[in-house]
């Protein structure tokens, strides 16, 4: 297969949390990457605004709300179709858990300022936003306040899934937390 197949059969993933570098669900991305089935495309933010905020956990969720909260800085990966397949299972998109939609991006300039640069590269990517059986009370519950970027600050007190309450599922731990004061 040619470049341009491979390309072709690769979709655009845009991370903002813990699948990021130096976070803890980064493993996933580096065995995808060993495996051929995810490459590195650079950080990027996206074109409009989103909330972004944190639930049980310290785990980070980006609401489709655009227009609300912040450009969100984060990563792209160009993944395989089994990569895709081992995110998906990772995200919960099969159990309610977040789901996956497109966004679009802009690649992050190393230059100051927030402005979007000419001839900037765009593209649309996809991204696991939280699922919208929830999404709604979460962002209350943050105070409709949202992050510009899930960094080390915000990952602060982030639990492992194997450290977490069992006996509960997810959607238990996030029933749990938007039910609860701040």
């Amino acid at each position: 297969m040619g470049h341009e197949a491979i390309a072709a059969t690769t979709t655009l993933v845009f991370t903002y949390g813990t699948l990021k570098r130096g976070f803890s669900n980064h493993v996933v991305m580096q065995d995808l990457i060993r495996s051929g089935d995810a490459s590195f495309r650079g950080v990027y933010r996206t074109l409009d605004k989103f909330p972004l905020v944190c639930g049980p956990y310290r785990v980070p969720f980006l609401l489709n709300f655009p227009g609300s909260g912040h450009r969100v800085i984060g990563e792209l990966y160009a993944v395989s179709p089994r990569g895709l397949a081992r995110l998906d299972e990772l995200e919960g998109i099969t159990l309610g858990h977040y789901v996956r939609l497109p966004i679009r991006l802009e690649k992050k300039d190393d230059r100051e300022g927030e402005g979007e640069g000419e001839g900037s590269e765009r593209c649309v990517g996809e991204a696991y936003y939280a699922h919208k059986s929830y999404d709604e009370e979460m962002w209350k519950r943050n105070g409709r306040r949202s992050l510009g970027a899930y960094t080390e600050k915000e990952a602060r007190g982030y639990v492992k899934r194997v450290d977490r309450p069992q006996h509960l599922s997810f959607l238990d731990h996030i029933r749990i937390f938007v039910s609860s004061p701040p």
